[in-house]
């Protein structure tokens, strides 16, 4: 978590900040108000001003004689003008604290009010305004013609980029979950608002009511289990039978069943695993089958030292590193003996996967954060992945009845988590959308380009089964 330093003047910024903000960047996109000297810059996703600014603040001290008070570190904490959330860029982090005045809160509330006064004051007039520009700037010039962008933001209401991040990513409960995607390649806003949807996320998911970060893996697998619930009983009069007819090109044998039942969730991202399990006394074998809509993967430790692409020490760590971490042999330790019904005792085992169906959709998410003591860390560690050709033949349990295709998936979005702690920090999202991908950073959208999408260290990878035959490398 990061602090507030010493040095920092909260009520000369109060006071400065009440009287007005001074615009230091021509572009009105992710404004960031700095808190200490009050200027707004555009934050890092649009021309990275803010940071700029930061970086420029750093220099003078280097020329003058330092005070003892420069001599502590200085902090440059700014705020999103949007989201009203704080930011620290010496800390390269989010801040949840506040000053001993309560000043940072008392900033918010100004902000909101001036948000509130000019909107109540010429209120359709700025609308007008507002979707003449948003659809100025959504004409793109791609290969010399013009286009649209044909993208919409999801507005940050209180650290609730976690949910953004994965609903711009599923792009693919069940109502306003509808009413949001169809939302999202409209295009005919700057950002849409999912207020609807978060307060029911608020009603049907207790642990994500409040307004503080959550973990963006965990915000999936609760909304998928309860999308996967809510269809069972049907919706909008469609009842589940009907539902389930929509997916009956999958054969009987071979769906999966979550709970007894199959849906839509489960027919896209739907896959079964076996574990096997055997007893290193008397060699008895043990095979469970078990569903699944993601799979988890350890980031091998002997990569955790290699942060970025291009760092030169140590070797990369793929994502077939990750895989193969976590379908290799492994024997349990002491604290996971197995109950060997031969022996009729715990005894020491050894454990393996196999994938023995793959699904529509195959959603991996590469572990990041992990409990010491008294911490929970994050492994920061850059892991490679393919945009196209991901080969999982070689995972699965009987690869000689899969053809040769079907085991090929290509990449169709990315959950990026930016910051140190999973408390913290901010998620934002890749997705490819006709042929294009686009950079999701809530309520701002921009197109990107495929350089820059496998750079991103990933928390969260959406790969989809590739349907057509293509000359794609395989990973």
């Amino acid at each position: 978590m990061s602090h507030f330093c010493d040095t920092w003047d909260g009520v000369s910024l109060f006071s400065s900040i009440c009287c007005s903000f001074p615009l230091m960047c021509r572009s009105n996109k992710s404004p960031w108000v700095c808190l200490t000297c009050s200027s707004v810059h555009c934050g890092r996703y649009v021309n990275g001003h803010a940071k700029k600014h930061y970086e420029d603040a750093q220099i003078p001290m280097t020329n003058h004689k330092k005070t003892e008070k420069q001599d502590k570190v200085q902090h440059t904490v700014c705020m999103d003008c949007s989201s009203y959330s704080t930011y620290c860029y010496r800390c390269d982090d989010f801040v949840v604290n506040d000053t001993k005045l309560g000043l940072v809160q008392k900033v918010r509330e100004h902000l909101q009010n001036l948000e509130n006064s000019a909107f109540t004051s010429d209120r359709h007039r700025k609308r007008k305004l507002l979707e003449n520009s948003s659809l100025n700037s959504k004409l793109l010039k791609v290969n010399g013609s013009t286009t649209a962008l044909c993208a919409t933001g999801l507005r940050n209401l209180g650290n609730t980029c976690f949910m953004n991040a994965i609903l711009q990513s599923l792009s693919s409960l069940v109502e306003e979950f509808r009413k949001t995607l169809c939302a999202l390649w409209q295009g005919s806003q700057t950002a849409f608002s999912p207020e609807s949807l978060f307060y029911v996320v608020w009603k049907i998911m207790p642990n994500f009511r409040g307004y503080q970060q959550q973990d963006a893996h965990e915000f999936m697998r609760y909304l998928l289990d309860h999308l996967h619930l809510e269809l069972q009983g049907g919706f909008n009069g469609v009842s589940r039978s009907v539902i389930l007819q929509e997916n009956s090109s999958l054969s009987a044998s071979n769906k999966c069943c979550i709970n007894g039942a199959s849906t839509v969730v489960t027919a896209i991202f739907g896959g079964i695993l076996q574990n096997e399990v055997n007893c290193l006394i008397c060699g008895t074998e043990s095979r469970k089958f078990d569903p699944f809509l993601d799979l988890s993967l350890d980031i091998p430790s002997q990569f955790r030292n290699k942060r970025t692409k291009n760092q030169e020490n140590g070797p990369m760590c793929t994502l077939r590193d990750c895989l193969r971490s976590f379908t290799d042999l492994e024997e349990l330790d002491e604290t996971e003996l197995y109950m060997c019904h031969k022996c009729k005792k715990k005894q020491k085992s050894t454990k393996k996967f196999w994938i023995q169906k793959l699904p529509k959709v195959l959603c991996l998410h590469l572990k990041r954060f992990h409990w010491t003591a008294y911490l929970r860390n994050k492994v920061d560690t850059y892991v490679e992945f393919p945009l196209r050709g991901l080969d999982m033949k070689c995972y699965l349990l009987e690869p000689e009845n899969s053809g040769p295709e079907s085991c090929l998936y290509d990449l169709a979005a990315v959950v990026v988590h930016h910051g140190s702690g999973v408390g913290s920090g901010h998620y934002t999202a890749y997705a490819a959308h006709e042929g294009r991908w686009f950079h999701f950073n809530d309520s701002t959208v921009t197109l990107t380009d495929e350089e820059t999408v496998v750079k991103a260290k990933a928390y969260i990878l959406f790969y989809v089964e590739r349907q057509a035959k293509s000359g794609s490398d395989k990973l």
